[in-house]
């Protein structure tokens, strides 16, 4: 299978691929954030690098970027396009969907759905208003698969998802539960919030840590010893990478800070793998 990611970010589609036993002939990956980069390629040298998804074309079977060329037929298209716009986390004045500055670069991922012609094609966005949603289904021809990945990982992450991919069902609940995923300490809650770039700038001071924890909900909070405030920390690198069910050690390149960011923008592995199973049938 030759594969097409756009928005790629660490590779997690490459990932689910591969957890699910489907074969890789080509994989190539447009992004553009330098640390997403670096962790893909540790993990996947030979993965073709495109740079700007605004660079890159197809046609007759020739697919072209910015510094190369190669005549490939794409049997997968496959990206996440950027949120932030659609995001309900976002403020209501900077919400403006479509018409956002991050989100509308998913008019890049419709181009090259028109430009390619794949075989299967997935798309994944966070829960959006109703009216960008209905929008959203026009555009890809298909009505969105509303999927949380808290059936799957120790983490909440609702997300919507548009493919081709005939029969998908919902994941069956594997019951993982935050407490599970933990390296040490003690947690109050079932499931870790959905991890957010914000993750990469944790708060140091104790008493706003769990001030933001209460009040926001924006965060997840570990207790090293029970009930003690002082002993209270964020999530460290390998339970993050748990809470999307990636490898351990995937992001061993990167800080704990790095990793956080990438894991942010990033796919629950496991929700992506169970829509690639379909792919089997």
């Amino acid at each position: 299978m030759n594969v097409l990611s756009l928005f790629d970010g660490i590779s997690c589609g490459r990932v689910a691929l591969e957890r699910v036993g489907i074969k890789v002939d080509k994989y190539y990956a447009s992004e553009i954030k330098d640390i997403a980069i670096k962790c893909s390629m540790d993990n996947y040298p030979d993965i073709v690098r495109l740079g700007d998804v605004k660079k890159v074309k197809y046609e007759n079977d020739m697919l072209s970027w910015e510094g190369g060329k190669e005549k490939v037929k794409i049997d997968l298209l496959i990206g996440g396009s950027p949120c932030q716009n659609f995001s309900r986390a976002m403020k209501a004045g900077k919400r403006k969907g479509f018409g956002g500055e991050k989100s509308s670069l998913f008019y890049e991922y419709y181009r090259l759905l028109q430009e390619v012609k794949p075989k299967y094609f997935l798309l994944e966005n966070v829960k959006m208003k109703k009216d960008d949603e209905l929008k959203m289904n026009e555009y890809m021809g298909v009505k969105a698969i509303n999927i949380n990945s808290s059936l799957v990982s120790a983490a909440l992450r609702n997300r919507y998802y548009w493919t081709n991919i005939p029969g998908i069902t919902q994941p069956e609940d594997k019951g993982i539960k935050l407490q599970h995923i933990l390296t040490s300490g003690y947690a109050d809650r079932d499931k870790a919030r959905s991890l957010l770039v914000s993750d990469s700038r944790p708060l140091t001071d104790k008493q706003r840590m769990l001030r933001r924890y209460k009040d926001t909900g924006f965060t997840t909070i570990v207790w090293e010893k029970y009930g003690d405030n002082n002993s209270i920390r964020y999530l460290n690198q390998t339970e993050l990478e748990r809470c999307q069910t990636m490898p351990e050690g995937y992001t061993k390149s990167l800080t704990r800070n790095q990793a956080a960011n990438v894991l942010g923008d990033g796919w629950t592995v496991d929700v992506i793998a169970h829509i690639f199973s379909f792919l089997r049938n």
